[in-house]
């Protein structure tokens, strides 16, 4: 798959790179997103040492580090007195970085467990000299715990020292059309469903396959990459992720509520609120809150909403997790009909997501808050506003294989006065998305109340 997006953290590095300073950079995000990918693509053409972390030996690590540094500067000495600390590397580097020289660190927490000191070292070393070269030295890694404690948390010995930082996140859901140019719109919508826009997980599907025979060979077929994917990667993260698979699989079945989360997985409720937290921090969980509330009145957790905040973990949890015995005995035919038998209300969700996602690029307003609205047992899909400008969006969206009726657009508005944000001052939007598109006396009540109308073809027009 061709490189793709990543505009502006293309930009941002090569921002840095333009600088006349020493630069640190902090460069983290979840497994499979491209940071690896972005750093090739940002170094192409520039001078540049590229540091794999890994699970190996301290002897091994430095061996290969004094490798890499003897290639680079063609300094055949190293051979005979090779570097044999981190304080030889710096003190070799700040000697020989008269020009501007890339040092990319890839997996940086593998060399901090077995260089504990290393983050004490750089501290000392980046005051003492290396601030005063030309060094642009990026710090990459995909446990986004450890990358956190390691570089950006206040008691790290490198905390301070960063000159920028960047969370690499998955790829704009603009640009899935041009990745698989022949599927339809209801196509599109499934493979965002299940795989997100995470390009690890874009380049293990076909493009030429339909969309379910790829679900059924790359995700639902017992030894292909995606297959365990979400377990492995919650053992990398976690030293026992039993528990954290419990809360997901009760949030991915539709218990979104912390007393649901806690009934359904019987953790004591401290417990449950640290393992909540600790997956909203790296990203799997999002906790949801109406928009208009008021933040300085803190919503607590208990009337939040919590949902999986990665299409992949939500399906693989919905709907892979709940059939590993009939996968394991490699029965993915059939399990593909029992998915698709429950696919489209999941789809509906998602559709809500992905008109969240596409908001912008309808060039309504500038919005500062996005997100479900609810209060008692009134519900509004998507409410945006922009706290500047007192401008508010109301929508609803319709996954359903009949076109919507003029009565979910006058619903809408009567839900509508039932939000409480700046009523004498706010300036009003009104949007309704639906699958099958629109009956003829929803388009003339739009047209009269100023109702912004997408169909599926404009949606898709977008993507």
């Amino acid at each position: 798959m061709k490189f793709i997006n990543r505009t502006r953290e293309l930009e941002f590095l090569q921002r840095k790179y333009n600088s006349k300073e020493a630069e640190l950079i902090i460069i983290y995000g979840r497994r499979r997103i491209g940071k690896t990918e972005l750093l090739n693509e940002f170094s192409k053409e520039k001078p540049v040492l590229f540091f794999l972390g890994r699970a190996e030996s301290k002897e091994d690590t430095l061996r290969r580090l004094n490798l890499m540094v003897m290639e680079f500067f063609n300094d055949i000495t190293l051979a005979r007195s090779p570097l044999s600390n981190w304080d030889d590397f710096y003190i070799y580097m700040t000697e020989n970085s008269n020009d501007r020289v890339v040092l990319v660190f890839d997996e940086f927490p593998f060399i901090v467990d077995k260089f504990p000191e290393i983050l004490s070292v750089l501290q000392d070393n980046w005051d003492s000299r290396l601030i005063n070269t030309k060094l642009m030295l990026v710090l990459c890694g995909s446990s986004i715990s450890m990358m956190e404690k390691y570089t950006l948390d206040y008691k790290s010995p490198i905390y301070g020292k960063r000159t920028g930082q960047w969370m690499v996140d998955r790829l704009d859901v603009v640009h899935l059309k041009e990745l698989f140019p022949k599927y339809t719109f209801e196509d599109l919508l499934t493979l965002y469903s299940v795989i997100d826009t995470i390009p690890g997980y874009v380049v293990k599907f076909d493009c030429n396959l339909p969309v379910w025979k790829n679900i059924e060979t790359k995700i639902l077929a017992k030894g292909e990459f995606l297959y365990e994917e979400v377990e492995i990667l919650l053992r990398e993260e976690f030293r026992d992720p039993s528990n954290y698979m419990s809360i997901l699989s009760a949030v991915a079945g539709g218990l979104t509520r912390f007393n649901e989360i806690y009934n359904k997985t019987g953790l004591d409720k401290s417990l449950l609120s640290k393992y909540l937290s600790i997956l909203e921090k790296i990203g799997i969980i999002e906790k949801n809150q109406p928009p208009t509330l008021n933040f300085k009145r803190k919503l607590k957790a208990i009337g939040a909403r919590y949902s999986i905040n990665d299409n992949f973990f939500d399906f693989w949890f919905r709907f892979v997790y709940t059939n590993l015995t009939e996968l394991e005995r490699g029965n993915s035919g059939s399990v593909v009909n029992t998915i698709q038998s429950e696919f489209p209300m999941y789809l509906g969700n998602k559709f809500e997501r992905i008109v969240m996602e596409l908001i912008l690029h309808f060039d309504i307003f500038n919005y500062s808050r996005i997100g479900k609205w609810w209060h008692k047992d009134i519900e509004i899909d998507i409410v945006a506003i922009n706290e500047n400008t007192n401008e508010i969006l109301f929508c609803e969206c319709k996954w359903q294989n009949r076109k919507t009726n003029v009565n979910i657009l006058t619903e809408l508005m009567d839900k509508a006065k039932h939000v409480n944000w700046n009523n004498d001052l706010r300036k009003e939007y009104y949007m309704a998305a639906s699958k099958s598109g629109f009956t003829k006396e929803a388009k003339i009540f739009a047209k009269q109340n100023n109702f912004i109308l997408l169909s599926s073809e404009n949606i898709e027009a977008r993507i």
